[in-house]
Formats: C-alpha cells, sequence, structure tokens
C-alpha cells in the first residue's frame, strides 16, 4: 500500500511522533492509523523502559487548583535537563498529572512509597473478610493478592488510569511522554489539599 503524505500527516497529528517514524509504522501497520499508532506506542514504551534507569536531576513544579478554589494539587516533575522541563509537552504533562492527582485522591507515587505498615494492615482487613465470608486458606491467599493489586491501583498515582484517557495508566502516559522527549521521567513528590 502508498503511504501518503496526508496519511503520514494525520498519524503525526495523533501520535506527536516525527515524520519518519510515522511512515516506517504506516508502512509496518499496512496503511491502518490505528494500528500504526499501537506500534508507535509499543516502540515508545520499549525506549521508555531503557531510559528508566537514568537520574533525573532537573524538572518542574507545577499546580493544578479545581474551580471553586476548595481543591488544589502542587506536584514535581522530574527529568533529566532544564531543556526538556521546559517544553511545552513537559509542562503539559506537569499539569495533566496535577489534575489527575486531584480527580484521583492517591496517597502515593509508587508502590514502593507504601509503607510495611499500610501493606500489613491491609492484608490483615482483606484476609478478616475472607475468612468472614467462610473462604478456605488456599483462596484466601489469593483474595488477598487480588486486594493488594487492587489497593495500588486505587492508592499509587502510577498505578491509576488516567482520568483524560482510562485505557492507558499514568506510568504509560508517562511512557509516552519518554519516548517523545528522549528523557527519563518521574513523580518527585506532590500533595493534595481540599478544603
Amino acid at each position: 500500500m502508498e503511504i501518503t503524505a496526508a496519511m503520514v500527516k494525520e498519524l503525526r497529528s495523533q501520535s506527536g511522533a516525527g515524520i519518519m517514524e510515522c511512515k516506517s509504522a504506516l508502512k509496518e501497520a499496512d496503511g491502518n492509523v490505528e494500528a500504526a499508532i499501537t506500534f508507535l506506542r509499543k516502540k515508545g514504551l520499549a525506549k521508555a523502559d531503557k531510559k528508566s534507569d537514568r537520574q533525573t536531576g532537573d524538572g518542574s513544579v507545577g499546580t493544578y487548583i479545581h474551580a471553586g478554589n476548595k481543591l488544589g494539587v502542587m506536584v514535581e516533575l522530574n527529568c533529566e535537563t532544564d531543556f526538556v522541563a521546559n517544553t511545552p509537552d513537559f509542562q503539559e504533562l506537569v499539569r495533566d498529572i496535577a489534575m489527575h492527582i486531584a480527580a484521583a485522591k492517591p496517597r502515593f507515587a509508587t508502590r514502593e512509597e507504601v509503607t510495611q505498615e499500610i501493606l500489613d494492615k491491609e492484608k490483615e482487613i482483606a484476609a478478616h473478610q475472607a475468612k468472614e465470608s467462610g473462604k478456605p486458606d488456599n483462596i484466601v491467599e489469593k483474595i488477598v493478592s487480588g486486594k493488594m493489586e487492587k489497593f495500588y491501583e486505587e492508592n499509587c498515582v502510577l498505578e491509576q488510569p488516567f482520568i483524560k484517557d482510562t485505557n492507558i495508566t499514568v506510568q504509560e502516559l508517562i511512557k509516552q511522554k519518554i519516548a517523545l522527549l528522549g528523557e527519563n521521567i518521574n513523580i518527585g513528590n506532590f500533595a493534595r489539599f481540599e478544603v
């Protein structure tokens, strides 16, 4: 199939990828724009994984104040250089993550931040509920494991479905930006205030 300039332009506007990347993705997907987007996302996620151990010594602090001034968020998003920190794409990501935190009410950025004390308490509650419902011990363990995964998804920013596109997690959103901007990005601190 012949790849036209209009097809490349459409894919570029939807994905934000470069012209040559769009052209090769469309060739790979036989001109199917949706399949090309999926191809670019997979390629971008692979690139992002390679950058995950790089130091993030720069970044930006962003805020979000909800209408009515009763809810506000301040978030620190880190990257490798001030050049990337000042790009419109990075600043948009900072705003999106701040807005997400305002809406989703996470308690932690990553599952590694959850203290052992909180984990033990959550496991104890889940096990108690499962035993109270009469489940055998081998099933209780599976229920506790499932409830802990749900706990992480509800309480850790990176594991939550992104509010603007619930088909991806915040972690996947960040990986897309890593692929686009070429630098490692991670969430530092955040605070959510509500009157």
